[in-house]
């Protein structure tokens, strides 16, 4: 695909996952090209390395540009002129996915897969193996390497596996993750038994080791060929690494973790919840595997943070405010209960649903998650792209939830803050969408009083 190519266009640039690709082919020499709807912080560090950003999506962009290869996400309708251009003029195109497949099956692969848990393990993986100098493209920002994506100088590829529109079975790696399977995507999907069977491929897939959680993968009873499967666990000591006396203190959480009967020691880690538990086994078991440092994958994990937007403290002042990329209702549950457990005062998020078709195949899932919150407010539903031929709302929502749940604009909200800014309440802004921006204003604004 990359034979005899020098000029690459990427359209829908500023996504994490885009972003990282246009970044690493820029640094090997590439001529790397794009554009988006608007700037964001991950644009000059594009800028920095060469890439010519265009914002806004028009013909002109890519007209006698001298395009060898059109790179394109999920996001880009067949309707997006410089997507029509490429057509017209039979300029060579490919996904995102298929291009990360194309390069990452180059090396020792290790692709991250699950509905949940992306993003965080393969992050935490990629801090845990920083020794092996691997190359990495993930889904959120690593403060460790200052990036979504790196160089590396090794034979090691960490990638997060996108199952939403099947790209990830592109991808033949070395080593897989697989952190759970759940219904989500069903717009693309159709059902949930067309979901489990393409984890089974990518999954049978895996060359070497393919690593899967036991206590939400097993359960699903998945027809696997692959014969190197390894189960990690939280609650199941038959498995073939599991995590045993997990406590919290301090926000610290602690467990032991026995790998084929040898008890590898005691880890901490700084994020919450036990679903972060459960990801960091994988990690912990290919760094073990690999012959890592462990005291230093034992401090490297202890010190890691998270990627951003997951559970991210972006303001702690009289309030806390946590910035936090959950979208679907197990991870809107899970961060709830992680936040409860966690932090003192009130938990009050401040939710936008994403989507109008996922609102809509799990409005009754939503509803038991999001009735856990001591307090919740809702955003408007976020559209991404999508027509509501679904016939929800979050006004919808907030009346099937009940008692003080309402639907606020993000003026009201800013001044609810301002007004209990010294409450010692934790608020948790939720949502794929356009939540995060909000909160990063609000934490800005609150720094000013």
């Amino acid at each position: 695909m990359l034979t005899k190519v020098n000029n690459i266009y990427f359209s829908g640039i500023n996504g994490v996952g885009m972003s990282g690709l246009a970044k690493i082919l820029a640094a090997d020499g590439f001529n790397v090209a794009g554009s988006d709807l608007v700037r964001k912080p991950v644009t000059k560090d594009m800028e920095d390395l060469g890439i010519k950003v265009y914002i806004g999506q028009v013909e002109e962009n890519v007209k006698d540009k001298g395009i060898d290869l059109f790179v394109y996400s999920t996001a880009i309708r067949e309707t997006n002129p410089e997507y029509k251009y490429v057509v017209e003029n039979n300029i060579k195109k490919v996904k995102r996915g298929e291009l990360l497949a194309e390069i990452m099956n180059r090396f020792d692969g290790i692709a991250v897969a699950g509905t949940h848990g992306k993003t965080t393990t393969s992050s935490m993986l990629s801090v845990a193996l920083l020794e092996k100098e691997p190359f990495i493209v993930v889904g959120g920002f690593i403060p460790e390497i200052q990036s979504n994506s790196k160089i590396g100088n090794s034979e090691y590829f960490i990638a997060e596996a996108d199952e939403s529109d099947n790209s990830f079975l592109y991808i033949k790696p070395k080593y897989s993750v697989v952190t759970n399977v759940e219904p989500d995507h069903l717009d693309h999907h159709g059902t949930f038994e067309n979901i489990k069977k393409s984890f089974e491929k990518f999954i049978d897939s895996t060359e070497r080791i393919a690593i899967l959680c036991k206590d939400t993968v097993e359960k699903l009873n998945l027809k696997l060929k692959n014969k190197n499967i390894v189960w990690y666990s939280i609650k199941d000591k038959t498995a073939d690494i599991y995590a045993e006396n997990i406590r919290v203190k301090d926000g610290i959480t602690s467990f032991e973790v026995v790998k084929k009967g040898e008890n590898l020691g005691t880890f901490n880690l700084s994020i919450p919840g036990e679903h972060n538990v459960s990801n960091s086994l994988p990690v912990i078991y290919f760094a073990h595997e690999f012959g890592c440092n462990m005291k230093k994958v034992k401090e490297r994990i202890q010190k890691f943070k998270g990627a951003n937007r997951r559970y991210q403290v972006i303001y702690d002042n009289g309030i806390r405010i946590i910035d936090d990329y959950a979208h679907h209702p197990t991870e809107v549950r899970v961060t709830i209960k992680a936040a409860h457990k966690t932090e003192k005062g009130k938990v009050i998020v401040i939710f936008e649903p994403h989507r109008y078709s996922r609102t809509k195949f799990f409005f009754d899932d939503f509803v038991e998650a999001l009735k856990h919150a001591d307090d919740l407010i809702l955003l408007p539903i976020y559209a991404a792209s999508e027509d509501n031929i679904y016939g929800v709302s979050s006004e919808m929502l907030a009346k099937k939830i009940g008692g003080n749940v309402r639907v606020q604009t993000k003026e009201e909200i800013e001044n609810l803050l301002k007004s209990e800014k010294d409450s010692g309440n934790t608020y948790v802004f939720m949502g794929a969408g356009s939540v995060s921006k909000l909160a990063h204003e609000i934490a800005k604004d609150l720094e000013k009083l």
